[in-house]
């Protein structure tokens, strides 16, 4: 599924994490869930959509906004830490996630993570892919990073990561996957094409600003951007 867009040709990928390369989202589903429901509330896809991609330190806040919850950022943080420690060691790579960062890496294409979780969290759910994530030429941790000020949709996270390849790469050459429509419109904002690979459940109006939408990154082709092709496609 794509947009009528013309795609321009990039040198290097920047890609989030949760829900695009980790299936971790249904994890923060269960652990939000868990601490709401005390209080007679349901944590939905629609609450999910408005809070994907923001920063750790934002997550509590938004929520207990959006669902008018009696508590305490610090008092919905402890608890989800705990569920965390308990959850994210479920953390699996999603189809094609492996296989595109493998591909890219073996063409000399520079990669990079730029995620939204703190640098406790992505120990948390790297534990079982650590040889994937290790192929990165850089990660920027937007959680704990004090380069990253403001966190998605604002454009600081790209930006950073963009700066730090070994020769910053200019953001118009670059290609961020996302999940997100907060991540999205990061992307955007800082100059850069990006993929977007929805979740099933996110509403098709939230999927309208990407580059390209895909369904899994099974299915996308690099030489749509000017990038090495797969050796085997069809």
């Amino acid at each position: 599924m794509t947009n009528n867009t013309q795609f321009k040709p990039v040198t290097h990928c920047i890609f989030d994490m949760d829900g695009l390369l980790l299936d971790t989202e249904t994890l923060y589903t269960e652990a939000f869930s868990q601490i709401v429901a005390p209080y007679g509330k349901i944590y939905t896809w629609e609450h999910k959509a408005r809070i994907m991609g923001l920063r750790t330190t934002e997550v509590a806040a938004a929520i207990i906004k959006i669902l008018d919850l009696p508590m305490k950022p610090e008092e919905f943080e402890a608890q989800a830490k705990k569920l965390y420690i308990e959850l994210f060691c479920r953390s699996k790579l999603l189809p094609g996630a492996e296989r595109l960062l493998r591909h890219l890496k073996a063409h000399n294409i520079p990669i990079a993570l730029a995620t939204s979780s703190s640098a406790e969290s992505y120990k948390l759910k790297t534990v079982n892919s650590l040889e994937v994530f290790d192929l990165f030429n850089h990660q920027v941790l937007g959680g704990s990073d004090p380069d990253v000020r403001r966190g998605k949709p604002c454009p600081d996270i790209f930006i950073v990561a963009a700066e730090r390849f070994p020769e910053p790469a200019d953001p118009a050459k670059c290609l961020v996957f996302e999940d997100a429509p907060n991540g999205v419109q990061a992307a955007l904002a800082a100059g850069m094409q990006c993929v977007m690979v929805p979740d099933e459940n996110l509403p098709k109006r939230l999927q309208t600003d990407a580059t390209l939408v895909i369904n899994s990154l099974e299915e996308f082709k690099p030489e749509l951007f000017g990038l090495p092709a797969f050796a085997d496609k069809a």
